[in-house]
């Protein structure tokens, strides 16, 4: 039984992360018909959309859109990439900054949300990591709960506010990327776009099981 409760559980929490990034690696094919890159595929969109100072870059630290510098960042292999994983994270990342110029207001709260979730996720971490020694400190009656208790709270919270995202992420793909990719993907490659379009929203799915995993992570070591 216990067997069977870890099995759905790691299915569960991993399956997500591991179908979103089976399904970006499928389509990294390079294709000669592409007539370009991902980067400029984004850089073309924007400029032909109008959004103005936008500006794509080159990232190691995930493909994403930041509106504070109103900048698309790509990551090495969809920036250079000529594939179809390539200009459709492109596009994806574009839906974000298409967004912002049109002042879509769920995408500036995300953008508060998302801060509100990392600052959570750290401060539950040092909260699980400094609970025993503010108990030993403390001595209160139930002071250990009350802390552990402030860190579920946070990492609740991370959890939460990447669920509550999603709806801004599939927005971007699929009400601002996929009518654009319409026009630059053979029909043939469409039905691949729209999975990695979805997997694109996904990663915030796997972010959020993240945070749970995260945890039960601690509070299993907490009990030892």
């Amino acid at each position: 039984m216990v067997v069977l409760l870890i099995i759905v559980a790691l299915t569960i929490f991993v399956l997500p992360n591991v179908w979103a990034k089976w399904v970006l690696k499928r389509h990294t094919k390079g294709r000669d018909d592409y007539p370009g890159t991902g980067a400029e595929l984004a850089d073309h969109l924007l400029r032909r959309l109008g959004v103005e100072g936008a500006s794509v870059e080159r990232t190691e630290f995930g493909d994403h859109y930041d509106p504070e510098t109103r900048c698309v960042r790509l990551s090495p292999d969809n920036y250079d990439g000529r594939s179809l994983t390539a200009v459709t994270v492109a596009a994806h990342e574009v839906g974000h900054a298409i967004q912002h110029h049109q002042g879509y207001a769920p995408l500036l709260a995300r953008s508060r949300l998302v801060g509100v979730a990392q600052k959570a996720e750290k401060l539950g971490a040092l909260l699980m990591m400094a609970a025993p020694f503010l108990f030993l400190l403390t001595r209160l009656p139930g002071g250990l709960a009350i802390v552990i208790a402030m860190a579920v709270i946070s990492f609740g919270t991370a959890a939460v506010v990447h669920l509550v995202t999603l709806p801004v992420e599939f927005d971007a793909s699929f009400n601002r990327a996929l009518p654009l990719l319409k026009e630059y993907v053979p029909p043939a490659d469409m039905a691949g776009a729209r999975h990695v379009l979805t997997a694109c929203a996904f990663t915030y799915v796997a972010a959020s099981l993240a945070s749970v995993m995260n945890l039960g992570r601690w509070l299993v070591i907490l009990r030892r």
